[in-house]
């Protein structure tokens, strides 16, 4: 990475095109500070050229053929593969992630991107026969999927490359235009992203990556041309987005405060150990910054003795340190003001009579690995998202009183529980205000096929390559008269 300091700022993409931009953005490793490479920066008329182009191919990239969709995702696909360690470490140096878990991220968005040349292929509609009603006879519908129109996708910093491939992929499945706004923090995967799409035969115009500021991106919002926004962050930033666009078609992914609820009946010892590695390990392995790490910890009381202990230990036997390191489990926050906030967070709970069982110091951007107990409900590492390395443990008597907990959150992302019962897992399954329940795991769970996405606080719409092709499009009907069946 040291390389590139010294070369040009890298390129923003522009309708398909590489081009150094007005200004540049300088991107720092979140473990030590060190500069890791300059980004091109685009100015207002690059961003029109832009929004102008996604909008005028609009039309033809909808009536592309679907090979041509498929091939171009493929070829994404099998280009991340053949990337994967350059990748891995681009990820780690703009992210801070550990390198095993920027390897893992890395796989997924080959298998992100190879679902939807999967799905691009197979997104047929269906056909309905009108005449079950006599009025109707001789009358058959062709129900179709169409592209919304240009997508505005708006990515995190936590995931870098794979949540802009959940944004990217769907988006050219469809025949949808896209333009992708990465995190100012971490723009260098979705640059690569906009090399490999640019060696495709797709239309110039159905992509642009733009790694503008924040404040730059309310134009965007609410420029009519793009009529899709999906939006993966925080809560009031959706939440604003959706106020600026009311008459547009806004995807929301705002994150959440995880619960792994740990049933009664989860009590051998192989059990208990189990649950407590795979909690300590999903509430830290992104410094806790994902929207599904482990964050609420519901124990029931017949076993809280057995398990918190277990829990604790293995929260301490977690590796910290250099993510670069191929055994360090838990990196850094992505910048020493997250994790001030984080370790404030920590303090207020204290404060308030949580009992710090494991943890609570910090080193620059680093946080120690932390386990919390007797938290106050009303508590920000309770009741909000502390997107940072805490878990915070509440004993409760009984299911009744586990599902109350999961659900007096203002977020619904998804959760997990542990249990054998299957008659509890269905319970819960239908009670929990959740968009996933995780039976036998942490809620930390996700397979990028599948729909994923939440309720309450934490949004609406759905991500999987299949679910966020049909937010991405809208029905259209044609119904065929004096057909013979």
């Amino acid at each position: 990475m040291e390389d590139a300091i010294e070369a040009k700022p890298r390129p923003c993409w522009i309708a398909g095109h590489p081009e150094q931009g007005a200004t540049e953005l300088l991107v720092r490793h979140p473990y030590d500070g060190t500069e890791v490479a300059s980004v091109a920066v685009p100015g207002p008329d690059q961003v029109e050229r832009a929004v102008q182009a996604a909008a005028d191919v609009a039309v033809k990239f909808r009536s592309s053929p679907a090979h041509l969709r498929a091939g171009a995702l493929m070829h994404v696909s099998e280009q991340l593969a053949a990337r994967r360690e350059e990748l891995a470490e681009v990820i780690t140096a703009e992210n801070g992630k550990p390198l095993k878990w920027a390897d893992g991220e890395v796989n997924r968005a080959i298998s992100t991107f190879r679902f939807a040349a999967e799905e691009a292929r197979r997104f047929t509609g269906e056909l309905q026969r009108l005449d079950t009603d006599p009025a109707a006879e001789g009358r058959l519908a062709l129900v179709r999927r169409v592209s919304r129109g240009p997508v505005l996708g708006i990515a995190p910093f936590n995931f870098p490359l794979n949540l802009v491939a959940h944004k990217v992929a769907p988006a050219i499945a469809v025949g949808s235009p896209i333009i992708v706004k990465p995190a100012p923090r971490t723009p260098l995967s979705a640059l690569i992203l906009g090399e490999l799409l640019a060696e495709t035969d797709l239309p110039e115009g159905a992509f642009s990556v733009l790694p503008v500021g924040n404040e730059e991106t309310v134009a965007l919002v609410k420029d009519e041309r793009l009529p899709v926004v999906s939006f993966t962050g925080s809560g009031p930033v959706g939440w604003s987005i959706m106020d600026s666009a009311p008459r547009k078609h806004v995807v929301l992914e705002l994150g959440g405060n995880a619960a792994a609820v740990v049933a009664a009946d989860w009590s051998s010892e192989t059990d208990l150990e189990f649950a407590a590695k795979r909690i300590a390990l999903f509430a830290n392995y992104q410094a806790g910054q994902s929207c599904i790490a482990v964050q609420r910890v519901i124990v029931d009381s017949s076993i809280a003795d057995e398990f918190v202990p277990r829990l604790v230990a293995s929260v301490r036997d977690l590796i910290t340190g250099d993510p670069h390191d191929p055994d360090v489990e838990v990196g850094p926050l992505v910048d020493t003001a997250a994790a001030e906030r984080v370790e404030s967070w920590v303090g207020e709970a204290v404060a308030g009579g949580a009992e710090l069982l494991a943890g609570g110091h910090r080193a620059g951007a680093t946080v120690e690995p932390t386990v919390l107990a007797n938290v106050p409900a009303d508590s920000k590492v309770w009741a909000e998202e502390v997107f940072g390395p805490v878990l915070a443990v509440s004993v409760v008597d009984g299911p009744d009183a586990a599902l109350a907990a999961v659900n007096d959150s203002a977020y619904g992302l998804q959760a997990g529980l542990f249990t054998h019962d299957l008659q509890l897992a269905f319970r819960a399954a239908s009670e929990l205000e959740v968009g996933g329940l995780i039976v036998g795991d942490v809620p930390s769970y996700r397979a990028d096929q599948m729909p994923y996405g939440g309720v309450k606080g934490s949004g609406f719409g759905r991500e999987g390559l299949k679910s966020a092709m049909a937010d991405f499009t809208e029905e259209r009907v044609m119904v065929l008269t004096n057909v013979k069946f």
